[in-house]
C-alpha cells in the first residue's frame, strides 16, 4: 500500500501549495508533509474521570506516531458521563452520543484525507464509536482505551462508583447515614478512569482486543500505571505497521471476530450494553449479526472471571493477573474462541493469546475445569411481551424466575419515586416504558432505579423490565432492551397495573398473562405518544434511529 494512499490528495503538486501553506503555518515541516498523515481522534473532555486523562495518552500516540515515521494529527471529538448524567434529563444524550461521536471521527477522516487513524477512548461510548467509525470508513486504524479507574477504599474494603448508587438507595431506606454516604462518596473514585467493574466501559475495552481492533495487552493497563504512557507511545509502531501491511477494519472484523468478542462478554459476566454496541459495529461492518447469536455463543461459554458487579474484584485486578491477553489464553484453550482471527497487530487470535502470562496464584480469573458458572452472562428472552426478544444479564447470583404483578411507569423518573418512597414491594415488576430509542429518545440507564432497588433491599424479590437499557454495574434480574419499543407499539405499551408478569430465564420467556387478543384489542386504541423534543439534535435522532435490536444504529435504510 502506498502510505500516502489518501493524504497525496491534499498535500502533493503545485495545485496543493494553498493546503501546504496552511499546514506549515501551525508548523508542519516539508518533510512532515511528506510522510503519512495520521489521525489521532481523541475524546478528551473535562466533565468525568474516564478521558480527563487522555490528552496525557494522546500526546504519547503522537511521540509514537513520529518515532515510527508517520506525522500525526490530533482532533477532539465529543462525550457524555453515563454516571453524571444518570437518572437526569441529560442521560438521553449519552446514546445519542455514540452517532455523533462516530460521525465525527468519519468527517475529520475523510476531510482531512488522513491515511490511518488511532482513535483515543474511555467512557462508555467513545468505545463503540470508534469501532462503528473504523468498521464505517474501512481505513486503517486501531483503538486505544485510556484505562481503568483504581477502587476507592471506603471501611477497608475496594469498592466502585457502583457502591455509591447502590448506597442511595440504602441512605433512602434509612439504612445508611447522611455522613457514611458522603464519606463513600468522597474515596469511591480516586483518580482518572473509567468505571472500575466489568461494567460497559471495561466490558467494550475487552470487546476491542478480542475483537482485533485494540492490541492485545494495551487495554486493560490501568489509566494512572505508568505502562499506560509505553503502550500509548507503542501504537505508533503499530499503527504504522497496520499501514504498511495494509490491514483494513473490515480484515479484522469477520463474523468469527464477533463471536470472539461476545464469548469475552459471556465470561467476564460483561455489560448488557455489548449487545447493543457489537449489533452496532456489525451493520458498520456488513456482518450478519443478529440478537440470538448473543444466545448460542453465551450458552457455550462459561463465566470464568470474578468480577462485580456480580463478583469481587475489578479491572485492575484482571490486569494485576495477567490482563485480557489471559482471558484469550483460556477461550482459546477452552475451543471457544477462533484462533484463526487476524488482530490489528498482524498477528492472528491465538499468537496473540499465546503470549499471555498469568499470574500464578491469581483468584480473580478462575480454571476452565472450575468455571462459576457453566453458561455466560448474557440471556437473551423472549415471548408475548419481547417478541423481537430483550436481554438479561445473569452472572450466577440472580433468581431465575420471578411471577408478580405489574408496577408501570411511563418513565424512570417516576419509577424512582416510587421506589425511593417505598411503594414497590416484594414480588413486584417494575416496568419502565417509553425510554427506548426512539421513545426517550436515547435509550436512558436505569442505574439510578436498578441501584435504589438494590439498596432497599429488594434486589432479590422484585424483577424490572423495561424497554431501556441498564448500566454495566446493573445486577438482578433486570431485562432491559424490551423490543419492540413502547413508541413503536411493542406489546409492552400494553401492559397495565397489576397485570402478572412471568419471567422464566432457563426457558428464555418473558410473557404477560394475558392473551394474545387482549393485548391486540388493548392495542387497537393505542397511540403513538408525541415526541418529547420537537426539534434540535434529540428530535433528529428520534427520526432516525433503528430498534434496539438492530443496535439502535442511525444507519440509512
Amino acid at each position: 500500500m502506498d502510505l500516502k494512499h489518501r493524504s497525496r490528495g491534499i498535500t502533493d503538486g503545485r495545485d496543493r501549495a494553498p493546503a501546504r501553506s496552511y499546514f506549515k503555518s501551525i508548523g508542519f515541516s516539508e518533510s512532515d508533509l511528506a510522510k503519512p498523515l495520521i489521525g489521532v481522534a481523541n475524546t478528551w473532555i473535562e466533565t468525568m474521570p474516564c478521558n480527563f486523562h487522555l490528552r496525557r495518552l494522546s500526546a504519547k500516540v503522537k511521540d509514537g506516531i513520529r518515532a515510527a515515521g508517520g506525522t500525526p494529527m490530533e482532533f477532539n471529538t465529543i462525550a457524555i458521563s453515563d454516571g453524571e448524567t444518570m437518572g437526569t434529563e441529560g442521560m438521553r444524550a449519552s446514546l445519542v452520543s455514540r452517532e455523533v461521536i462516530a460521525d465525527s471521527i468519519e468527517l475529520v477522516c475523510l476531510g482531512q484525507l488522513f491515511d490511518a487513524v488511532v482513535c483515543v477512548v474511555g467512557c462508555d461510548k467513545t468505545i463503540p464509536a470508534a469501532g462503528m467509525a473504523l468498521a464505517r470508513m474501512n481505513l486503517p486504524g486501531l483503538v486505544l482505551y485510556g484505562g481503568t479507574i483504581a477502587p476507592g477504599v471506603y471501611k477497608g474494603k475496594d469498592v466502585t462508583i457502583q457502591d455509591v448508587f447502590e448506597a442511595v438507595g440504602a441512605n433512602a431506606a434509612g439504612k445508611m447515614s447522611d455522613a457514611d454516604l458522603l464519606e463513600l462518596e468522597n474515596v469511591a473514585c480516586p483518580g482518572a478512569g473509567a468505571c472500575g467493574g466489568q461494567y460497559t466501559a471495561n466490558t467494550m475495552s475487552t470487546v476491542m482486543e478480542l475483537i482485533g481492533l485494540s492490541p492485545m495487552g494495551f487495554n486493560g493497563v490501568p489509566a494512572m500505571d505508568p505502562r499506560k504512557d509505553e503502550v500509548s507511545y507503542s501504537c505508533g509502531e503499530v499503527i504504522m505497521n497496520v499501514l504498511k501491511r495494509g490491514i483494513l477494519p473490515r480484515n479484522i472484523l469477520t463474523r468469527a471476530a464477533f463471536e470472539n468478542a461476545i464469548a469475552g462478554v459471556a465470561c467476564t459476566g460483561g455489560s448488557t450494553n455489548a449487545v447493543l454496541h457489537l449489533l452496532a459495529i456489525s451493520r458498520e461492518a456488513g456482518v450478519a449479526l443478529q440478537i440470538d447469536d448473543f444466545q448460542k455463543v453465551s450458552e457455550r461459554t462459561p463465566i470464568f472471571c470474578d468480577l462485580k458487579p456480580s463478583g469481587k474484584y475489578v479491572a485492575s485486578d484482571v490486569y494485576k493477573a495477567g490482563g485480557i491477553p489471559v482471558i484469550a489464553k483460556r477461550l482459546l484453550d477452552g475451543k471457544l474462541a477462533d484462533g484463526s482471527a487476524l488482530t490489528v497487530t498482524g498477528q492472528t487470535f491465538a499468537e496473540e493469546a499465546n503470549q499471555a502470562k498469568e499470574t500464578p496464584g491469581q483468584p480473580v480469573i478462575a480454571p476452565l475445569a472450575e468455571p462459576l458458572k457453566k453458561t455466560g452472562g448474557l440471556v437473551i428472552l423472549k415471548g408475548n411481551l419481547a417478541p423481537e426478544g430483550c436481554v438479561a444479564k445473569i452472572s450466577g447470583h440472580e433468581r431465575l424466575s420471578h411471577r408478580g404483578p405489574a408496577r408501570v411507569f411511563d418513565c424512570e423518573e417516576d419509577a424512582m419515586q416510587a421506589v425511593t418512597s417505598k411503594k414497590i414491594k416484594a414480588g413486584d415488576v417494575v416496568v419502565i416504558r417509553y425510554e427506548g430509542p426512539k421513545g426517550g429518545p436515547g435509550m436512558r440507564e436505569m442505574l439510578s432505579v436498578t441501584s435504589a432497588i438494590v439498596g432497599e433491599g429488594l434486589g432479590g424479590s422484585v424483577a424490572l423490565l423495561t424497554d431501556g437499557r441498564f448500566s454495566g454495574a446493573t445486577h438482578g434480574l433486570m431485562m432491559g432492551h424490551v423490543s419492540p419499543e413502547a413508541a413503536l407499539g411493542g406489546p409492552i405499551a400494553a401492559v397495565r397495573e397489576g397485570d402478572m408478569i412471568h419471567v422464566d430465564v432457563n426457558q428464555r420467556v418473558l410473557e404477560i398473562g394475558i392473551s394474545d387478543a387482549e393485548i391486540k384489542q388493548r392495542m387497537s386504541g393505542w397511540k403513538a405518544p408525541q415526541p418529547r423534543y420537537a426539534d434540535g439534535v434529540f428530535a433528529k435522532y428520534a427520526a432516525l434511529v433503528r430498534s434496539a435490536g438492530e443496535g439502535a444504529i442511525t444507519k440509512p435504510r
